[in-house]
């Protein structure tokens, strides 16, 4: 049944990849309008999403990957609009601030897309096609190179080509495809769970007879260096003792707790899973609530795009750190070793509802990700942008209204839910406890791991907006290149 599911999420993805390829494809020069479009909604993200899908993410759920070519982009696209901004400047390109009368949407929009180009063309190079006629759909050309830090095009050159430079070293080792660079290694393998504490690499299907086995995604994201001003060796979260199998009570109520959610899902609760698993939606659709309601232009709702992905950025670091110092087991293998083949009732796979089933073929609604199940990285990037838009917005209210069309699911699709289905989340504290408990109800993740992130990764948020604040009043110093944190001194201490 796990392997159906998993085909079934890869099938659909698939789907969703080629509509948005088929889009393009159907009119591949869609005019772009500088004088009043919107670049990153009108321009980028229709290109952008489909290729992180293709190539990236094929759910947008690896936060690390896609927030490793947002973050990259959106600074690129900062740096380059500082300049026409009356107060703003770069993170990393400083440039001359542009007179009042070059301040025009034209000009920040031709500055923003150029930017963006070398951001994209760096991040995802297999796409290079797409990004040059990203830029050929508005009248740009990709081939002009000028650095002129007068001109909207060198400013775009200039900030995009910084932002590429100020983060190639930052620890995510970019140049070596990512690779892990902390020297870990997963102590159980896909079919032998040696130590039920521990993490366990999945083993997924690819084809007929052809599985991979799952790796830990980006440990080295730990080491990377933040952008706002806080030490996220300063971060940490206790030990996941309930995941201690010596601990034989907790370690058995926290599994029954994740069955017994599996087993009386509801539509709700699925739809909800789904969408925070996206995280490009579920950050995205969010914060414009916000844009709409503040009234924000084109030039300060990318900015403040800036901000969003400052928090889920630098919420990221101290997450990967915890999560390569516990290294703790997901609720798959913790309930397998539990209850072995006897059964139990939870939901039984795509379409099937509630059922008695082995334990060893439980599924999660979603499918787990690629590493350490504590702490919960949604549920700290969550809480870091609940908290950073508290603080710009100055209120908790949000009154984000979701819709979700009959069948619309991609797990369940034609199913669920049975019938359209609307969800307000009224306030950013809503946001941040419907995010973490979206987490278990997809079966991903302990409550111990949402309480953990909820309780520390606030502070990230706050670091985020002061850094971001300084940005905009003028007074952020200016900064040198990105470079690697020196490795946690505690990432193999697992003794509290």
């Amino acid at each position: 049944m796990r392997m159906y599911r998993r085909l079934l999420t890869l099938l659909l993805g698939c789907v969703i990849y080629l509509g948005g390829i088929g889009a393009l494809a159907q009119n591949p020069h869609l005019a772009f309008d500088l004088e009043t479009g919107d670049p990153l909604r009108g321009a980028i993200i229709p290109r952008l999403v489909p290729a992180l899908l293709a190539e990236v993410s094929p759910g947008l759920g690896d936060v690390t990957l896609v927030n490793r070519v947002n973050s990259v982009t959106i600074l690129a696209m900062m740096d380059a609009l500082a300049p026409y901004h009356p107060t703003a400047v770069g993170a990393y390109t400083r440039l001359e601030r542009q007179p009042e009368a070059e301040r025009t949407q034209r000009n920040m929009n031709i500055a923003s897309l150029h930017a963006a180009y070398h951001a994209l063309s760096d991040t995802i190079p297999g796409r290079a096609a797409v990004w040059r006629e990203m830029l050929t759909s508005a009248g740009l050309d990709p081939d002009d190179k000028s650095l002129d830090p007068n001109s909207p095009v060198g400013i775009g050159n200039l900030a995009g080509l910084g932002a590429v430079a100020a983060r190639l070293h930052d620890g995510y080792n970019q140049l070596g495809n990512y690779v892990d660079t902390t020297g870990y290694a997963p102590v159980n393998s896909p079919s032998d769970l040696r130590d039920p504490s521990r993490w366990q690499p999945d083993l997924l299907r690819k084809g007929i007879g052809i599985y991979s086995a799952q790796q830990f995604v980006t440990p080295q994201m730990a080491n990377v260096e933040p952008f706002s001003d806080f030490d996220p060796r300063a971060i940490r979260v206790p030990a996941p003792s309930d995941s201690d199998p010596a601990n034989v009570a907790a370690y058995k109520a926290q599994a029954d707790e994740v069955l017994a959610v599996s087993a009386n899902l509801t539509d709700e609760q699925k739809m909800l899973a789904e969408i925070f698993d996206n995280k490009v939606r579920a950050f995205g659709a969010s914060f414009q609530v916000v844009s709409r309601s503040l009234g924000l232009s084109i030039a300060e709702n990318i900015i403040a795009d800036f901000l969003v992905m400052l928090a889920i950025h630098d919420a990221t670091i101290p997450t990967w750190q915890e999560k390569r110092r516990w290294d703790a087991v997901r609720p798959f293998s913790a309930i397998k070793h539990l209850y072995g083949d006897e059964p139990v009732v939870a939901w039984a796979g795509p379409g099937l509802g509630k059922g008695e089933i082995p334990a060893s073929q439980w599924q999660s609604y979603l499918q787990e990700a690629d590493h350490p199940e504590y702490p919960s990285g949604s549920a700290c990037v969550c809480e870091a942008q609940a908290q950073a838009m508290r603080r710009y917005t100055g209120t908790d209210e949000l009154n984000w209204v979701i819709d979700f069309p009959a069948g619309s699911s991609r797990i369940e699709p034609g199913i669920t839910p049975a019938e359209d289905l609307q969800v307000t989340i009224a306030t950013w504290s809503e946001f941040a406890d419907t995010c973490g408990k979206s987490r278990v109800w997809a079966g991903v993740h302990f409550w111990p791991s949402i309480e953990a992130s909820a309780n520390v990764c606030g502070a990230v948020g706050d670091a985020a907006y002061d850094y971001f604040a300084s940005l905009i009043d003028g007074t952020a110093e200016a900064r040198e290149p990105a470079q690697p944190l020196d490795p946690d001194p505690r990432m193999n201490d697992r003794s509290g």
